[in-house]
């Protein structure tokens, strides 16, 4: 079974493993954990994010298996767990990414309410208030009936957690908690069964905490009780810690491609196609390289702040892989982009644009011509988009990354059938790449986690993806006219 936080990277790439998974004969069902309870729902596709109440779904799920429950049975307890619970984050700091500049977003005097456990803004900043009044805050809001985010009323069991996020010392998470649960008793008129107080699901070094708290009954309290491996689980009143340290068997390596297959390698002479390929995606590769602190600084404000690290992984890896790939054979260079960035970059970015790269690779190996058209091109373009919008949701006006792809790919059609040149049609679909990009900063987000993020913020900086589209596609554009200039 695979159970994951509702995050789009998160869920594309549950959703890649589950599909594998069952290519390969295996029985999988998937639950989905989103127990967010600080922003109003709906928000666009993204919906509620999945946050520190996954920890309390994957024990019960972890019981439920290994009490023998079948697959469905599993999968049918975890998702009823996941409807029973509801969380709520509190920040005192932002969180440091390695390598980066901590982020100022969050001034002296200030926390943000309703945070993301990737490090992002919360949903609202305010002056820093007193423990007791910051815990009645989230109490509410979690338990309000006019939401209902869980179905929790008065007289019901329910189990607490309090929830570190890294920098907070375990005394100040027993203040929280010894704040908590009078309240829920008195003001809130609930049983409070089971309290867990510690760093369960953390953001790095930031300092805060978060409370998650479940409907309980007597099977949720079974499956929270039963003994477990896990170094960090609180102990039950008959329970032992086990060795902090637990062996895990690791599959041997192998090779994805064999050593010996010389048809995807990089050819003793390139064509002109495989130089016009070479030269546009270390172009692409360049142009992300350099925009990489641009991009971490307005994922910063909107997102989780690793945008341009991330996308510098993939574009440092193809540089380094482009050696080795097949030029001359476009779509099997295109399909080697995608290895490169599978392997390396990981997060939303790694399985949008694994995706993007598998679906141009088919649309471009159904062609049984030695050389790539523009037309097909602007096909396999348009594959990728609509690959991109299907399994991630979007579409355009989202602010995402298919605000810059789409106007391109239209400008990119209609400049082709209008009779333009090949390099100038590229080119000027790259200016609507742009335009596109820039004109993000005018929408309210509603896919990723932009869309948990208030609208002054947004409108201040561009959608980090979508300026990463179109830089590197512009650079690519730019490279293949200037190339194309040259030699003729």
């Amino acid at each position: 079974m695979l159970e994951t936080a509702n995050y789009t990277g998160d869920r594309l790439n549950f959703i890649l493993a589950a599909e594998q998974a069952k290519s390969e004969g295996y029985k999988v069902e998937t639950v989905i954990v989103g127990d967010d309870c600080a922003l109003p729902p709906p928000r666009g596709i993204a919906g509620r994010r999945g946050l520190a109440g996954t920890i309390l779904v994957h024990k019960v799920a972890g019981a439920a298996a290994a009490a023998g429950l079948s697959l469905a049975d599993v999968a049918a307890e975890a998702k009823c767990a996941s409807e029973m619970v509801g969380t709520m984050g509190v920040a005192l700091s932002v969180c440091t990414l390695p390598g980066q500049v901590t982020s100022d977003r969050l001034g002296p005097g200030k926390m943000e309410l309703g945070l993301g456990i990737h490090g992002e803004p919360g949903a609202a900043m305010a002056d820093i208030q007193p423990v007791d009044v910051v815990v009645s805050h989230v109490l509410n809001q979690i338990l309000s009936p006019e939401t209902n985010y869980v179905p929790i009323t008065r007289g019901n069991r329910v189990v607490l957690m309090i929830n570190g996020l890294g920098a907070t010392p375990i005394m100040e998470l027993m203040i929280a908690s010894g704040k908590a649960v009078p309240k829920l008793q008195l003001e809130h008129g609930l049983a409070v069964d089971r309290v867990y107080t510690g760093s369960f699901m953390t953001s790095l070094d930031m300092a805060g905490f978060s409370i998650s708290i479940m409907k309980a009954d007597e099977t949720i309290l079974q499956r929270l009780d039963a003994a477990t491996k896990a170094p960090y689980w609180p102990v039950g009143v008959d329970g032992n810690h086990p060795p902090a340290k637990i062996p895990v068997p690791m599959p041997p390596s192998r090779s994805i491609k064999s050593e010996s297959d010389e048809s995807l390698s990089r050819p003793p002479q390139l064509n002109q196609q495989g130089h016009i390929l070479e030269v546009a995606i270390e172009a692409a590769a360049n142009a992300i390289i350099n925009l990489r602190d641009s991009l971490n600084e307005w994922d910063s404000k909107v997102g989780d702040g690793d945008c341009g690290s991330t996308m510098y992984r993939g574009a440092t890896a193809i540089l380094e892989d482009i050696r080795n790939y097949p030029l001359n054979d476009a779509a099997e260079t295109v399909n080697e982009i995608g290895s490169s960035i599978r392997r390396i970059m990981g997060g939303t970015s790694g399985i949008i644009y694994n995706i993007f790269c598998k679906a141009a690779y088919a649309q471009l190996k159904a062609s049984s011509q030695p050389v790539v058209t523009a037309k097909q091109w602007a096909e396999a373009l348009e594959a990728s988009i609509a690959a991109i919008s299907k399994y991630g949701g979007a579409s355009a006006g989202y602010r995402t990354l298919l605000d810059a792809l789409i106007p391109a790919s239209a400008m990119l059609q209609e400049r082709l059938n209008a009779g333009d040149d090949p390099c100038v049609a590229f080119v000027l679909s790259s200016e609507a790449a742009l335009a596109g990009a820039e004109s993000t900063k005018h929408m309210q987000a509603q896919a990723g986690r932009s869309a948990y993020v208030a609208g002054e913020i947004l409108a201040s900086v561009p959608d980090p993806g979508a300026m990463a589209a179109a830089s590197w596609y512009r650079a690519a554009a730019l490279a293949v006219e200037d190339k194309s200039g040259a030699s003729s």
